[in-house]
């Protein structure tokens, strides 16, 4: 096949044959070569025959369950391991070009909706030439395994050391609603207690986490054997705290995730009474890719955002 290029012309084969070619010659097989590039062996056979077709030599000599190169065949073979070789490392070396300015951050659906994602603007801004993916989801993942460069996760207190990442803050726990559930025709919030009345949120059962639902606070109030009118449940954090906007029932609020409705008065904290959550958020670099400059930007952009007024860690140290 002659190809134009830069002026130049080519005579090269199909890049298909070559790889068939590469495989079987390697391999002296053409059962073992299907198996490496997922073809079966009749294919393989027929793709080294129109490979020697188009040079108008043969390149193996086809013995009794064996095959051998000819002459032609080494040098060929010899030339395409070179060839396919250099494309390999070119591909390799501009993947990894444009992989050191991507960051991939995996994080919990909760965190990633009401925390990261509106602030995320000011390292964006900062550096327009980093691409950051976001993996929201629940599940834990191996971050060298599955190419992840960051996680921020959600753990007890008690069982994150030194080695386990960098703290960003810790959170306190609140009942919250939308304001139009303190007002008539909906029954009274004015203690606790009267949260008997009223549609609680909660999470999904998760392992018997009291955190991500009502438990921790109820059992501070002493109300653990509290009977809401109704319950609702979710299965991301985002959408529970979405449903209590819309006033559909009364929410267990984690502070820092929430402050910016607070903020805006969106949510309500219709108690004073906080408990210390014993969790914390902290974050966890994948050592393969630790040291890329983007996943160090990102990394000190994230301790800062933590650190800034309204973050989080103002809030440690909040009542237990």
């Amino acid at each position: 096949m002659r190809k134009s290029m830069n002026g130049r012309n080519f005579e090269l084969p199909p890049l298909e044959l070559l790889v068939a070619f590469e495989s079987a010659a390697r391999h002296l097989s053409f059962t073992r070569a299907g198996a490496e590039i997922a073809l079966t062996q009749s294919a393989v056979s027929r793709q080294v025959l129109a490979l020697e077709e188009r040079l108008g030599v043969p390149l193996f000599r086809r013995l009794h369950r064996a095959l051998a190169l000819t002459e032609d065949g080494a040098t060929f073979y010899a030339a395409t391991v070179e060839a396919l070789s250099r494309i390999d490392r070119a591909t390799r070396a501009i993947r990894h070009s444009e992989r050191a300015q991507t960051v991939v951050v995996t994080t919990t659906a909760g965190f990633a909706g009401l925390w990261l994602i509106p602030r995320l603007a000011t390292f964006i801004a900062e550096h327009p030439d980093v691409d950051v993916r976001i993996s929201a989801s629940n599940t834990l993942v191996n971050l060298e395994r599955d190419g992840v460069d960051l996680a921020i996760r959600y753990r007890p207190v008690r069982s994150v050391g030194p080695e386990d990442g960098i703290r960003l803050f810790g959170e306190t726990v609140s009942p919250v609603c939308s304001p139009r559930l303190l007002r008539p025709p909906h029954p009274p919030l004015a203690r606790p207690a009267d949260l008997a009345a009223h549609t609680l949120l909660r999470m999904e059962p998760d392992g018997g986490n009291q955190l991500q639902d009502w438990g921790l606070w109820l059992q501070a109030m002493k109300l653990g054997d509290l009977r809401p009118a109704r319950v609702l449940h979710f299965s991301s954090y985002d959408q529970l705290i979405s449903a209590a906007i819309a006033g559909q029932g009364v929410a267990l609020g984690r502070v820092p995730l929430i402050d910016s409705h607070l903020k805006s008065r969106k949510l309500v904290a219709p108690f004073s009474d906080a408990v210390v959550s014993p969790r914390c958020y902290f974050l966890v670099a994948s050592h393969a890719t630790a040291d890329k400059p983007a996943v160090r930007a990102f990394m000190a952009w994230l301790e800062a955002s933590a650190r800034a007024p309204g973050s989080g860690r103002r809030r440690d140290r909040a009542r237990s």
